[in-house]
């Protein structure tokens, strides 16, 4: 199960504290804080705090003292311009702190992201759960011959059972090898620090990540990629919920200018201009890379 007992009542219990306040809160956010969003098979992720909302995007942006008197329409207008000329300080005004639960594998792709604060479990000072994710047969694909950080064609159901019982026999005899290591009474009562190296990639973790708009966003664009891995893309999917809940103006822009919006280079400019002026232009006197040229045809073909 994602959650345990005991997790699933405090949550109940900080749910049904409150305190009043006279900050900016967001209704729609403020009935997920708290919650815990399963993802992937023992996954969770969480709100646990935020700070800022739309209105303080534009503040920051106009440097008033309030929510001041102007229309939404006008407020959405100058997000919308804020996120396309990639104005960043406004956005990093808004903060938000997520509780997450995750494998040990997309931690590691999930720390790349350095501008957060982050606090993880300590295997050095606690005992890891004996959880490991194990991906669903359509998702166990073998490698890509395109993409050497990808994946190809899914598995056959044989092979990918065999698979399955691979990674599931492997996880749970280091696990007990893990048990054994820290046994202080049949066992030589390991450090934890060292005991755990032995632990397989695929063991949860968890960990607090606070993070401004500006940065969750910019997590969100490489990470919502149909190219990022899916188990870090299912984060990802669930999050960028939380995204709409919290500042939905924009989230808007973002889905608009960013997650939906593509980066041509100069060169690339020079090749479509030369196409809207009637030019055919062929790949061999276009001035880019065979892979930069098969990059934007598959970008004007949509």
């Amino acid at each position: 199960m994602p959650l345990t007992d005991a997790q699933r009542a405090e949550i109940a219990a900080h749910a049904k504290d409150s305190s009043p306040t006279r900050r900016p809160t967001v209704p729609a956010l403020e009935a997920m804080l708290y919650e815990a969003q399963p993802v992937l098979d023992h996954g969770f992720l969480r709100v646990v705090d935020y700070m800022g909302d739309d209105s303080a995007i534009v503040q920051a942006a106009r440097v008033s003292y309030g929510r001041g008197t102007r229309k939404v329409s006008e407020d959405a207008g100058l997000i919308r311009y804020l996120m396309r000329h990639r104005h960043s300080s406004p956005f990093e005004m808004c903060e938000i702190k997520f509780h997450v639960k995750l494998p040990i594998f997309i931690a590691r792709q999930w720390i790349r992201h350095r501008m957060a604060s982050v606090n993880e479990y300590s295997a050095r000072y606690s005992i890891l759960d004996s959880e490991f994710y194990l991906p669903a047969p359509e998702h166990m694909a073998a490698q890509s011959e395109v993409n050497r950080q990808g994946r190809g064609d899914v598995l056959d159901p044989q092979a990918a059972a065999e698979v399955l019982d691979i990674l599931r026999s492997d996880a749970m005899r280091t696990y007990s090898n893990y048990e054994k290591m820290l046994d202080t009474e049949d066992g030589p009562g390991l450090a934890r620090e060292l005991a755990r190296i032995n632990l397989t990639v695929n063991t949860y973790t968890q960990w607090y990540w606070k993070i401004d708009l500006h940065n969750f966003m910019h997590f969100l664009a490489l990470r919502l990629d149909p190219h990022a891995q899916y188990e870090i893309r299912a984060y990802a999917e669930v999050m960028l919920q939380v995204l709409h809940a919290w500042v939905p103006q924009a989230a808007t822009a973002f889905e608009e200018y960013r997650r939906g919006a593509v980066t041509f280079s100069a060169s690339m400019m020079k090749v479509v201009r030369r196409m809207l002026a009637g030019e055919t232009v062929e790949r061999e006197g276009s001035g880019l890379s065979k892979r930069e040229w098969d990059e934007m045809m598959a970008t004007l073909k949509g």
